[in-house]
């Protein structure tokens, strides 16, 4: 099997993390583009890229490209790909669509325009055709077509990297893995002793907690699923080589060298973080407390928080929730690389409404009288946030929780209260 250029797509903001993470996995550079990076590479690397990145939805395999007017272009583009070599007419095949500024009326029979090419040229070399299969289908394929060039990709992951193998059990909006591995990646926190304790005060299903506490205690985040590349015809002769990586993983396995300490307002979301974390494989290295936030005290003179703040009933203790959350909100780049000034925020300006407005102002009080040294890092929509907390952000890091633009904060957490506190 040749090597490629293969793609790796990741969500918006996080390009410049998994170039750097790429690198490191490949021993290469990778090249950033729109949403993804691109490294050169085999068979095997496209395996370790599956089993070993945090933060890649996908590693895609490139097939074919070309420009294109309509659909039966895009036929035609796909009856160039040998797909006998790819797979068998027993086999099952998908095809997603990805389109931006797309001249086409229906991605739904683009994806069917190259179902049927494949079909027609397995059936025309073996007499006998694929069927489809929307769950798991052995070849997944992805078409991506811009304006006026489109591209083929076999996807050699299969279900998004995200879905690390583990989850069962989440509450309501769960954080994906790969954001949550971002945010790591974005704090520096890579689980090593001089990185100090780590903490995630609303850790809901534990997502966050969960994926520091494989990167401290060096686990694969692929080692408990399985890919799509071990169903492809070209990756058959690397099996053994793909088993061999997944031993060595599994020998580098450690504990923890630094505590990772996590908890949430609500009995239901700890037990089920306890219970995520247990078939994670990092039960003994989180400390799991249900505890409001609120009121919990520092675990330790100095260390990182990281967290994806509660929209919902999590804001309150012991169940008392208000139904508040934060909407669809965009940023304001003219407002953004300084913290706002003049009048205090309204709290009913706030995004997530007034109770979560008293929420995260409470929380900025006690970070102030009870965390002196710590470094926060938040994730949230709301731009206006530091202002509200009257907290100055030392970083904005633009990121992307699915559809929703958001920023990922960091505060130098010191004691007493911010001046904007005393002017007022």
């Amino acid at each position: 099997m040749n090597a490629a250029t293969l793609f790796l797509p990741c969500a918006a903001g996080v390009e410049p993390l998994l170039a750097d993470e790429v690198a490191r996995i490949a021993g290469r550079a990778a090249d950033i583009g729109r949403g993804g990076v691109w490294v050169d590479g085999d068979a095997r690397l496209a395996m370790r890229l599956n089993l070993e990145s945090r933060l890649a939805q996908r590693v895609l395999w490139p097939l074919a490209d070309g420009a294109y007017r309509d659909e039966h272009d895009l036929y035609r583009l796909a009856r160039t790909v040998d797909w006998t070599a790819w797979i068998a007419p027993d086999q099952t095949l998908r095809v997603d669509v990805s389109a931006q500024r797309s001249p086409l009326t229906s991605l739904n029979f683009a994806a069917l325009r190259v179902k049927d090419a494949v079909c027609d040229a397995l059936r025309e070399a073996t007499g006998a055709r694929p069927s489809v299969d929307t769950r798991r289908p052995d070849l997944p394929i992805a078409l991506f077509v811009g304006p006026g060039h489109a591209t083929l990709y076999a996807d050699t992951s299969g279900e998004p990297l995200f879905k690390r193998g583990w989850r069962t059990q989440q509450g309501e909006a769960p954080l994906k893995e790969t954001l949550a591995a971002a945010m790591l990646a974005a704090a520096g926190w890579q689980g090593r002793p001089q990185d100090g304790p780590l903490l995630d005060p609303c850790c809901g299903a534990g997502t966050i907690a969960i994926e520091a506490a494989q990167i401290a205690c060096s686990i694969a985040p692929g080692a408990q699923r399985g890919f799509a590349f071990e169903r492809l015809r070209p990756f058959a002769s690397q099996l053994p080589a793909w088993r061999e990586m997944k031993r060595a993983a599994a020998a580098r396995v450690r504990a923890s060298p630094v505590p990772i300490f996590a908890g949430d307002v609500s009995f239901r979301m700890t037990d089920f973080a306890q219970r995520n974390a247990d078939r994670a494989g990092v039960a003994a290295a989180i400390e799991f407390r249900t505890v409001d936030a609120l009121q919990r005290a520092a675990p330790a003179p100095r260390g990182t928080i990281v967290l994806n703040p509660p929209y919902g009933e999590r804001i309150a203790p012991k169940g008392r929730g208000q139904r508040a959350r934060f909407g669809d909100v965009g940023g304001d780049a003219a407002g953004e690389e300084n913290a706002p000034t003049g009048r205090a925020m309204a709290r009913e300006d706030f995004e997530g409404g007034a109770a979560a407005a008293d929420f995260f102002a409470a929380l900025a009080a006690h970070w102030k009288h009870h965390y002196a040294g710590w470094t926060a890092w938040l994730l949230s929509p709301e731009m206006k946030l530091p202002s509200l907390m009257h907290l100055q952000a030392s970083r904005r890091v633009p990121m992307w929780n699915g559809p929703i633009e958001c920023r990922l904060f960091r505060f130098e957490l010191t004691a007493g209260t911010h001046r904007r506190d005393r002017a007022a």
